[in-house]
Order: C-alpha cells, then sequence, then structure tokens
C-alpha cells in the first residue's frame, strides 16, 4: 500500500480536464493555482510540446484512488515522504526517540515513587 501512496496519479476529483496539474500538486505538495499557472507559462513562452505532453499523462497515468489517505494529515506526510525520504525517515525517527524518552521518563516517576513497584519490576528482571 506504501508504494500506491507514492506513485503519481491524475487527480479528476480536483481536476479541470484530465486532472494533470491537480495530480501534480498532489505528489509535489505544490498548490494546485501554481502548477496551473506555471503551465500556461510554459505554453506562453513557447513550449508546444506542454500541450501533448499533458494529454499523454492524462491518457497514461491512473486515476486517484479515493481510498488514498484518510485524513490531510496523512496526506502531507506522504507529499513529504515523495519529496525527501530521507529527511521523513530522520523525522519519524526523533519523533520515536522523542516517545522514547518520555516513556521513560513517565516510568522512571513511577518506580522511584513506589517501591512496590519498583521491587515487581526488578523481581521480573
Amino acid at each position: 500500500m506504501n508504494g500506491d501512496r507514492t506513485r503519481f496519479y491524475r487527480d479528476k476529483i480536483n481536476g479541470k480536464v484530465f486532472g494533470v496539474c491537480a495530480g501534480i500538486a498532489d505528489y509535489t505538495g505544490v498548490d494546485v493555482l501554481w502548477v496551473r499557472l506555471g503551465f500556461v507559462g510554459l505554453i506562453m513562452l513557447g513550449a508546444p510540446m506542454v500541450i501533448p505532453a499533458y494529454f499523454l499523462v492524462g491518457f497514461f497515468a491512473s486515476k486517484k484512488p479515493g481510498h488514498l489517505y484518510t485524513d490531510r494529515g496523512e496526506q502531507k506526510f506522504w507529499q513529504g515522504v515523495r519529496q525527501s525520504p530521507s529527511r521523513t525517515a530522520r523525522e519519524v525517527r526523533a519523533q520515536f526517540r522523542d516517545i522514547d524518552r518520555r516513556l521513560a521518563e513517565v516510568e522512571t516517576f513511577y518506580v522511584s515513587s513506589n517501591p512496590r513497584l519498583s521491587a515487581e519490576i526488578e523481581r521480573l528482571r
């Protein structure tokens, strides 16, 4: 399922014609307005291959599944994974280290204030 979340899809729900610009916006995390303006800008600058490329991508790219993200936070997370997988992995590791540190603090608090619990934990080791 994770491979599905890192693929490019055309976003027909938020799209205008084929959903290619909306798909690029979803894939990169950039606002769709900026992607559309960039597309129009490329056409204005005289890049005639942009229009056939748009239709080719619209024809060959898969439609975005409706169940891809459960909420907006998950969508932002997977956009971050696509943009920089190593940075996202570092952030996840840092969050796990923080959770581990906080759990150790809770354990230390309860063990130091409850000698009976401390003895029980030592007996289990």
